[in-house]
């Protein structure tokens, strides 16, 4: 079971850190970090993990696929100061956008802080403030 978690872990960082088409692909790119697994392993821990695809074909999480339609139709501005990142949503959205953040874990984002319509991001570090910033306004609709 510790080995099966400890994949599903390696999945969720190969997913988030590359495009990913195909169970092959996604093979591959395991036994490049020493987990050696048959397709019916892989097509398996798909299933139990939810994964999905995207409009583009890639795999994603389904947690990452909510965040990203959450903050494409929710999020209507994003600034940074220091190491704090403030958005704003439509009224009544902050606490369900906040929650999708949150679930994702994005790297360097401590915890959230969320309103009606303001959501409060504090971050690691003032570049991590930025990244983040970055990702979220890389999921808007312009």
């Amino acid at each position: 079971m510790k080995k099966r978690t400890q994949r599903h872990d390696v999945i969720r960082e190969i997913v988030r850190g590359d495009q990913i088409r195909t169970q092959r692909e996604l093979a591959e790119k395991l036994q490049a970090q020493g987990y050696d697994c048959t397709q019916a392993t892989i097509s398996r821990d798909i299933t139990d993990m939810g994964l999905l695809k995207s409009q583009e074909g890639f795999y994603v999480l389904p947690e990452d696929m909510r965040m990203q339609r959450m903050v494409a139709d929710l999020v209507e501005d994003i600034h940074t100061t220091l190491q704090l990142v403030v958005v704003t949503t439509a009224p009544g959205a902050a606490s369900g956008v906040a929650g999708a953040i949150d679930s994702v874990g994005i790297p360097g984002a401590l915890g959230s802080v969320a309103g009606d319509n303001t959501i409060l991001l504090a971050a690691a570090s003032p570049e991590d403030a930025t990244r983040i910033m970055g990702t979220l306004n890389g999921l808007r609709r312009r």
